[in-house]
C-alpha cells in the first residue's frame, strides 16, 4: 500500500496515479524533504487550520436574480447552491460575469441552475492545505466548499483564506 501524500489516500501498491486527487505517485521514492518551515506546514496542515467559513447559500430552486442579490447583499464572491444539504453547484462572480454578462434583468427569473457551475469540487475538514492549494490551483477557482464525510455541507474556503494562511505563517521560517 502506498500513502498520497497529498490527500493520506491508501492506494494500491504500484500505482502511478492517487486514486483520490490523482497526484502523481511515482515520485514517492525521492522522498523530498520539505526546504522551508512554510512548505512543511503546507503539506502537513489541515483545512480546519484556515478555519473555513460558514457558507452563504441558496437552494437550487432560487432564481438568477435572488442569487446575484445574494452576491450583491452579502458582499461575497460565490453562493453555494445546496439541495438537502449538499452543495449541487456555485454560482460564483466570474459565473455572474461569463455567463450573464449585460443581460441580468431580462434571464433574472430564470433558475440559478442555468447558470451555477454544477457539481463543484468540495473537500473535507481533513485535507491538507496544500491539496487545497492544488486542487484551486487545477480547476481554475477561487473556492472550494468543505463537506462533511456525509457530503453535507459545512464551510467554505477561499483563495484570500490561503493567502491570509500563507502570510500567517511566512516569519516561522
Amino acid at each position: 500500500m502506498s500513502v498520497c501524500p497529498s490527500c493520506d489516500h491508501v492506494n494500491i501498491e504500484g500505482v502511478d496515479v492517487c486514486e483520490q486527487c490523482e497526484q502523481p505517485l511515482s515520485d514517492l521514492h525521492l522522498n523530498k524533504e520539505p526546504l522551508s518551515d512554510i512548505e512543511r506546514r503546507v503539506l502537513s496542515d489541515r483545512i480546519s487550520e484556515l478555519r473555513p467559513k460558514v457558507p452563504i447559500t441558496v437552494s437550487v430552486d432560487s432564481t438568477l436574480s435572488e442569487a446575484m442579490s445574494t452576491l450583491l447583499d452579502e458582499r461575497i464572491g460565490c453562493v453555494v447552491v445546496e439541495e438537502d444539504g449538499k452543495p449541487v453547484g456555485i454560482f460564483s462572480e466570474r459565473d455572474a460575469l461569463m455567463k450573464v454578462g449585460g443581460r441580468a434583468d431580462e434571464l433574472g427569473d430564470q433558475p440559478i441552475s442555468m447558470f451555477m457551475t454544477e457539481n463543484p469540487s468540495t473537500l473535507d475538514l481533513h485535507a491538507k492545505v496544500a491539496f487545497a492549494i492544488h486542487r484551486m490551483s487545477l480547476g481554475s477557482f477561487r473556492h472550494i466548499p468543505i463537506v462533511t464525510d456525509d457530503g453535507d455541507l459545512t464551510g467554505i474556503i477561499s483563495v484570500r483564506d490561503i493567502l491570509k494562511y500563507l502570510m500567517d505563517n511566512l516569519g516561522d521560517d
